[in-house]
Order: C-alpha cells, then sequence, then structure tokens
C-alpha cells in the first residue's frame, strides 16, 4: 500500500475485530485487515453493525505503546481519517462528526468507529481501530437506530470499492497519525470540533445515571464531551447524545 502499512483483503469473515485479536504481528504494524463480507460486525456496547457484501468493513491493528487516554485519541484520528476519506467522494459540507464515534452524511449514518485495546502494565501495547463504512445504499431492515443509515450509493453514481477506499483510508491514516504523534491532540481536537454536528446547539445526553440537555460545546483535551447546562459546564466521558 502507498501508505507504507501492510494489508491482509479477506472474502469472508465473522468480524475483522476477531481477525485482528488473532494477528501475530508476523507482518509488522501498522497492520489493516480487510473483509469484502462480515457475518457477525459490532459496533459500541456491543451492538449489531449490518455489513452487506460491498460495505467497508476493516480493521487497523497499532502498537501505540502508550497510556489507555492517549489510545482513546485514535478514535478521532479515525473520525478526522474517515472525514477526509469520504470528502474525496461527496460534497464535505454534507459530512459531520456524531460523538463519540460516528460519521454522519446529510444527517445520516455513514460510518462508524470502535476501538479495542490490550495492556501489559500500565501501557496499551496494542490498539484495534474498527472501522465500518456503508459504501453501498442504505441498509435496510435497520431497527431502533437513533441516527438512520445511509449508504455513499445514495449520493454518489459511482462509489469506490472497498480496495480503492482502503487505499485511500490508509493514506489518510497516516497523515492524521503523524500529526497526533508530532502535534499532539490539540490539532486533532481542534479538526474535530470544526466537523462536529450540533456545536454550539442543544442535545440530549444520557449517561447510565441520567438525561441532560444543553448546549454541545466540543471536546476537551480528554476527547470527553463538553456539555454547557443552566448549572453550568459538565465533563461527560462516555454517553450516547441525541439530536
Amino acid at each position: 500500500m502507498q501508505s507504507g502499512a501492510f494489508a491482509t483483503i479477506t472474502e469472508r469473515a465473522g468480524s475483522t475485530m476477531d481477525l485482528a485479536r488473532c494477528y501475530d504481528g508476523a507482518k509488522g504494524f501498522p497492520y489493516w485487515i480487510m473483509a469484502l463480507l462480515q457475518t457477525d460486525a459490532r459496533g459500541r456496547q456491543g451492538k449489531s453493525w449490518l455489513s452487506a457484501h460491498g460495505s467497508f468493513s476493516a480493521t487497523l491493528i497499532l502498537q501505540p505503546n502508550c497510556t489507555p487516554a492517549k489510545a482513546a485519541q485514535h478514535s478521532f484520528v479515525a473520525a478526522i481519517t474517515l472525514f477526509r476519506t469520504l470528502a474525496e467522494f461527496v460534497d464535505p459540507s454534507k459530512l459531520s462528526q456524531k460523538w463519540p464515534n460516528d460519521v454522519l452524511l446529510n444527517g445520516g449514518k455513514v460510518a462508524g468507529i470502535l476501538l479495542e485495546s490490550s495492556a501489559t502494565g500500565v501501557n496499551v501495547d496494542r490498539l484495534s481501530v474498527g472501522i465500518g463504512v456503508n459504501l453501498g445504499f442504505a441498509p435496510k431492515g435497520v431497527l431502533g437506530a437513533r441516527f438512520r443509515p445511509v449508504g455513499l450509493s445514495d449520493f454518489v453514481r459511482t462509489p469506490p470499492t472497498p480496495e480503492e477506499f482502503l487505499e485511500a483510508l490508509a493514506a489518510h491514516f497516516a497523515v492524521v497519525e503523524e500529526k497526533l504523534v508530532t502535534k499532539g491532540f490539540s490539532d486533532i481536537r481542534a479538526e474535530w470540533n470544526g466537523q462536529a454536528a450540533r456545536l454550539g446547539k442543544n442535545i440530549t445526553v444520557r449517561t447510565n445515571q441520567a438525561e441532560i440537555r444543553g448546549i454541545f460545546d466540543g471536546i476537551d483535551e480528554d476527547g470527553s464531551l463538553l456539555l454547557l447546562t443552566p448549572s453550568g459546564k459538565i465533563v461527560i466521558p462516555a454517553a450516547d447524545i441525541y439530536f
């Protein structure tokens, strides 16, 4: 690949995350695993992710050797990477980021991100970044979705193949990852905030303890959501949001 990363492309898999767990590191890092069809794809909180044939399903395996907090920043690296890649095929003004791990196209979910990590000692020594993108038409039969699914084919006449999308995505990821390494999270944070959906507008946040309404004020230096409420600014590390 032009990005310098190695990749394996398989015809069919339960989940590329499952394949990533079995990767022995023999071909080095970073390493991409892509499946042309996933039969048991999962998203955040174990939710299922429909992965039709022709969709993009891949996992990037990294060896970051960093703290868990630093490793979590790769969710935003992946989000910006997806935004830049999708912007090669659709009008970027139709794209936006939904905290913490989705990319929206015309207000519908077109892509999702999932991180899994393992550590020996205090540092994360292995990080898997799972990425799913609806390259075809919007999936059918999705029940209970908070944001309607959309597909790239709903907006472009000739979407990229999964192989073409991987080539572009890997190249962008290498650039954004280098920015994180050399300049830190501040530039990543600023770019993500500039792409965020509903920034400066009212949203509803649901945590395990409460439902809170306030004005979305972007993310902080740890990637937590900032919410302006009548009682002051609240920092929320994990939740679901609703527009």
